[in-house]
């Protein structure tokens, strides 16, 4: 019995696995001839029990008995020997085999299955309880199981590396063996506690330590925290200017901790430009050239802030103008904020324009949280048609809400990705309203309600599946939805374009709500290459005060991009078909362009 609870405190002090034992000294392992390769053959497999006890046991597990050779009908013994033990059998072992012809003939010593006599609770604290689940009763006339114990062993060193603990360790205390009933003590050493020293940048990157530690808010003097550290692996991945060349190291002396990250800048900041060509609606047989011009400045002098300009020419006469500023670290805590405007003229119809204030928080394991506030002012144009105006399709409106934002991002690169998801949820309220347009009578908003109440809901979902070394798979859902008791066309969602619904003119619907579901393939010819075959199905809904439409229209086509000595080219060639459009070359689109990075 002394030797049992030998046994079984070797075990319990971090055996991974659990061999073959018996209740005396165990033995060698006992020798099986094996014949030369050239000689294999076909190996039969027959395993008796010892006991009668032992054969009932047995039969509850599968096993092969035919192998291709006599070591691969050892290692099936060896594995039925493991399954044993880590059902209760502590004892279970093989104890004589030997090959006779074609069969390789086993003893199997069984064993009774032992169980939790009880399990006390030494020192842990009530911390620790909480997060591991251990509690008395569970331990209490149930079946030892050692890989069971091991879980638990291994929660508790989870918590005690997310609460400064790294070297803290597990072991049980005044164990005692009655027959097969097992009791002990639960003990739990934490030895001392390690803080956060400083964090270090090894490579080419001019990225500011500062930052870093406050983005990923490792910050000295504060508790160790492993979690916190693999997460930060995640958190650098989705900044754009940044490259983990490989993953953290953590090098301890005495009770500080140093993180070690290593980094490499990427060519972020962006110029570049789009021409596209489309049938002109003016004038037959003729094209539309529209362009598009980005200029974005990333991680500005190694502190992470960024600075984006964005204008396009979508048609005639429409213009639309964007711009961003990301400012992380806010007065040196770790909330971003940033300001967001948008300006859209819609030819001689109407212009919107749509500042944003926006205030940010990154997690490590759920993140990045914000609130907003948005102010929204669309006027009509004086060449809009009073007619449009009574009917209600046109409004001057002012609109301001506020909102939430949710993006949580584990896609293994920023510009291609090949693997992970991304998530983004946004929810939105706030008050429209109604100006009064000096082309109308004022009687004619006596009738109306000036102000009414809107929501706004938004949801995107993407994820990467990698195909192979060379390709992947992007599943894309999208959709937003503008909810409020009267909604005009310079309120709604612009629908069409590379940017949502490929295979139709930017803006081309106008959408109260939508839906864009993507499947795209992409075969990589190189890091920062691809061509890619797409098909986008899409919904949309038109919701007027005289008209209201919906429709299904969806796009396919192909595409190209590939590395040049001037930057990225870019080719993509789409077709679209909805109810104003039928599937024809003759309405087919060609987008191509260079970016250029630095």
């Amino acid at each position: 019995m002394y030797k049992i609870a030998v046994f079984l405190l070797s075990l319990m002090w971090g055996m991974d696995q659990v061999h073959a034992q018996t209740a005396t000294s165990p033995p060698p392992p006992p020798k099986v001839q094996l014949v030369k390769p050239q000689e294999r053959a076909k190996v039969q497999l027959s395993v008796k029990p010892l006991n009668a006890a032992g054969k009932q046991v047995l039969k509850q597990y599968n096993f092969r008995t035919s192998l291709p050779d006599s070591a691969e009908a050892l290692k099936e013994v060896q594995a039925l020997v493991y399954r044993l033990q880590q059902d209760t059998y502590l004892l279970a072992s093989a104890d004589s085999l030997y090959l006779r012809g074609d069969t390789l003939h086993v003893k199997l010593h069984v064993g009774q299955p032992f169980v939790w006599a009880q399990l006390r609770n030494g020192n842990l604290s009530e911390g620790i309880l909480v997060e591991s689940g251990f509690r008395d009763k569970f331990y209490r006339n149930t079946p030892f199981k050692p890989a069971e114990y091991v879980k638990l062993q291994q929660r508790i060193l989870n918590y005690a590396e997310r609460s400064g603990y790294p070297f803290a360790s597990v072991w049980l205390d005044s164990v005692s063996i009655t027959g097969n009933k097992v009791e002990a003590t639960l003990m739990v050493d934490k030895a001392f506690v390690v803080t956060y020293d400083t964090l270090e940048i090894v490579g080419n990157s001019k990225t500011q330590p500062k930052f870093l530690m406050r983005y990923l808010q490792l910050l000295p003097g504060q508790l160790y925290n492993q979690d916190q550290v693999d997460a930060s692996q995640r958190m650098l991945t989705a900044l754009p200017y940044i490259k983990v060349t490989r993953p953290a190291q953590v090098r301890f002396a005495r009770d500080k901790a140093k993180v070690y990250y290593f980094l490499e800048d990427r060519q972020a900041n962006q110029i570049d430009g789009v021409v596209g060509f489309l049938p002109d609606p003016n004038r037959q047989d003729k094209l539309l050239i529209t362009g598009e011009a980005n200029l974005n400045i990333r991680n500005i002098a190694g502190s992470g802030k960024q600075l984006g300009l964005q204008w396009r020419r979508v048609s005639a006469g429409s213009v639309i103008l964007n711009g961003e500023y990301l400012h992380p670290n806010l007065f040196g805590s770790p909330f971003e904020a940033g300001v967001k405007f948008n300006l859209l003229k819609q030819d001689t119809t109407f212009i919107t324009v749509q500042p944003r204030l926006q205030l940010g928080y990154y997690t490590l394991k759920y993140g990045k949280f914000s609130v907003f506030t948005e102010w929204r002012n669309s006027r009509i144009l004086a060449e809009a048609n009073p007619q449009r105006l009574q009917q209600l399709d046109l409004a001057d409106a002012q609109t301001t809400t506020y909102g939430l934002n949710y993006l949580w991002n584990n896609l293994d690169d920023f510009y291609f990705p090949r693997r992970g998801r991304l998530v983004e949820m946004q929810f939105a309220a706030g008050t429209k309203k109604l100006l009064r347009n000096a082309d109308l009578e004022k009687s004619f908003y006596d009738t109306l309600d000036l102000k009414t109440s809107q929501l706004s809901v938004g949801l995107r979902l993407e994820n990467f599946m990698r195909l192979g070394k060379s390709s992947a798979l992007l599943t894309r859902l999208r959709g937003e939805a503008l909810l409020s008791d009267r909604i005009f066309l310079n309120d709604m969602y612009r629908l069409g374009g590379l940017s949502s619904l490929r295979g139709f003119d930017d803006f081309f619907f106008y959408a109260s709500s939508y839906g864009v579901g993507t499947l795209e393939y992409r075969l990589f010819t190189a890091a920062d290459s691809y061509v890619l075959l797409f098909y986008d199905q899409g919904y949309y809904r038109s919701k007027l005060e005289a008209v209201r439409q919906t429709d299904y229209p969806f796009g396919v086509g192909a595409g190209i991009s590939f590395s040049t000595g001037a930057g990225i080219f870019q080719l993509v060639y789409s077709l679209g078909k909805s109810e104003q459009q039928p599937l024809s070359f003759k309405y087919s689109k060609i987008h191509f362009g260079i970016t250029s990075k630095f």
